[in-house]
């Protein structure tokens, strides 16, 4: 991937870091939720978790497109990659709760690693460690979940 950002260097500041975690309040409280709640409460606990979910895993897929949108000449890969995660994210939120929860799971995982490989060359590495802290609280959270239904 040619890297027309590697001058771009966006600072990992402590707003994004205490942002990214309070990020993850949702994941566990909607994990521990599916496990604790009354029957008649647990498609709520299950569809809080499925949704937020999905909305992370798009958000994921939107880091790229933004990436890509401040490049001279943008790969087709950060706008392609981009969308994938959203249409995954839109089949899990719409499956039922037990494949869902483990689809978007997975899902958090897959983009990690994507991340992993691309974002030293979009000149973004160094928010790979606070990545992985957050996918794998949050991936851990859905599998959970999925576990709970």
């Amino acid at each position: 991937m040619s890297s027309s950002v590697a001058e771009f260097h966006p600072p990992l500041t402590d707003t994004a870091r205490q942002l990214g975690l309070a990020g993850l309040v949702p994941f566990v409280i909607g994990a521990l939720l599916i496990w604790v709640v009354d029957e008649r409460a647990h498609p709520y606990a299950t569809h809080l978790l499925s949704a937020y979910g999905g909305v992370i895993v798009s958000f994921l897929g939107g880091i790229y497109w933004g990436l890509g949108l401040r490049m001279q000449a943008p790969p087709a890969f950060v706008f392609v990659w981009g969308v994938v995660p959203s249409l995954v994210a839109w089949v899990g939120v719409m499956m039922p709760p037990s494949a869902g929860l483990a689809l978007l799971g997975f899902m958090l995982v897959i983009c990690y690693l994507v991340d992993r490989r691309h974002y030293p060359v979009l000149g973004i590495g160094h928010w790979l460690t606070l990545r992985f802290r957050l996918t794998a609280v949050a991936a851990f959270s859905c599998f959970l979940g999925a576990a709970g239904t």
